[in-house]
């Protein structure tokens, strides 16, 4: 692999049989998988000035690992995925837990055995357990939906907690929205865990942090003799989408395009911008050894950011009198302006302008769009790879 800065003078896209545009998971997924699977020559074009996309992370001016574009736990029930995965890295044996604030009482989320206790109190709180253990058996991950439907007036008043002090006000916090405008079918949704593991992913049987980092974890993906990345590069400066075929530096372009980016930016947005939800990070360093007890507090009642971040917690770092904190604080997406769109505002109307959007390359002859960005849509980072490896699997087959 080589890594460059911009592209050098004389850079000929046809001596590649593949250009894959962003150097994130599913970028380097198909890059990778391409040159060993058929031989290819790839160049990946990224616009950022680092490899790793939104998962990219470093250590701060106090030597403490941060991830840049917020927190990134790994989490996977998909066998493929983590066989892929862990070829590039070994892994720690974190598990993630999520406390709520509530109130200034620290609970865990998805709300279970031991936040019953700490909401209602130890007797009425046990008394709670034992009649959602007795209606839904114990282990089980309980929609607030499910607990309404029962008409009990105990459940009911644990359906009701959960979502004014869990739900509510984060999720207009984290999406911009007033309670009347908050999609009835996903608050249907929130869970309550009938049990005492507290983990956030309990059925996930591959959970832990990639021991040396995610960017690391990158370098290995991408360090193939027929990899090259090109970081600081605007695809839009040298691709063009006609209309079945694909122009690179002024020339049509017969090899593979794997383009990961956002479509709209592709067409300069002409049919209109797709919207997202971003977040302004904010980190801190202080002087102490530990700021919180998890990896992730929620806000879920007060303040006017979503969560708080300690990356020690996650990494299992060691940096005595030193922590790093990640402060996020939810907002509408400006589009064009050079922020992170980070979570799809996914109704019928954002979908139906996305595929306005992709029923314009559709016809385009060797180009494949995947990710988070190309596809829209929300995914977890096994998604992501999941995604990848299914695309790569189709091209190396029409090879």
């Amino acid at each position: 692999m080589s890594i460059s800065h911009g592209l050098p003078e004389g850079f000929s896209p046809q001596s590649y049989d593949a250009i894959v545009v962003g150097a994130g998971y599913a970028g380097a997924v198909c890059a990778r998988r391409l040159t060993e699977a058929c031989g290819s020559k790839v160049a990946v074009v990224e616009r950022r000035s680092h490899i790793a996309g939104n998962a990219y992370d470093y250590e701060d001016e106090a030597g403490v690992l941060v991830h840049k574009y917020g927190p990134h736990i790994y989490h996977t029930a998909d066998e493929r995925v983590h066989e892929f995965l862990s070829r590039f890295t070994s892994w720690t044996e974190y598990s993630h837990k999520v406390l709520a604030n509530v109130h200034g009482t620290l609970m865990p989320v998805p709300f279970n055995h031991r936040s019953l206790r700490l909401a209602f109190g130890d007797e009425r709180g046990e008394e709670l357990y034992q009649k959602l253990v007795a209606t839904f058996g114990e282990n089980k991950k309980v929609p607030i939906l499910e607990l309404r439907r029962k008409n009990d007036p105990d459940l009911e008043e644990v359906a009701d907690y959960v979502y004014e002090n869990v739900f509510l006000h984060y999720t207009m916090k984290q999406w911009g929205k007033t309670p009347d405008q908050i999609d009835a079918a996903v608050t249907s949704r929130v869970p309550v865990f009938v049990g005492d593991d507290d983990r956030y992913f309990p059925q996930a049987p591959h959970q832990g942090m990639p021991a040396e980092g995610y960017t690391t974890l990158f370098e290995h993906m991408l360090d193939h003799d027929l990899i090259n990345v090109f970081l600081d590069v605007d695809v839009r400066d040298i691709l063009k989408v006609k209309e079945s075929t694909v122009e690179v530096c002024g020339k049509p372009y017969g090899g593979e395009v794997i383009y990961t980016g956002a479509l709209d930016e592709l067409f300069d947005l002409d049919l209109g911008a797709l919207p997202y939800r971003t977040v302004d990070m904010v980190f801190e360093t202080l002087d102490m050894d530990q700021f919180q007890p998890v990896g992730t507090v929620n806000y879920t009642v007060s303040e006017n950011f979503t969560r708080i971040t300690e990356f020690k917690n996650m990494t299992g770092q060691v940096v005595p009198g030193k922590t790093t904190i990640l402060r996020e604080y939810s907002r509408e997406y400006l589009p064009g302006v050079g922020e992170t769109p980070y979570y799809v505002i996914g109704n019928a109307k954002n979908r139906e302008l996305y595929q306005a959007y992709r029923d314009r390359v559709r016809g385009v002859l060797n180009f494949h769009v995947v990710g988070r960005l190309a596809e829209y849509r929300y995914y977890d980072m096994d998604g992501v790879v999941a995604s990848a490896l299914e695309l790569s699997d189709e091209i190396i087959q029409s090879h």
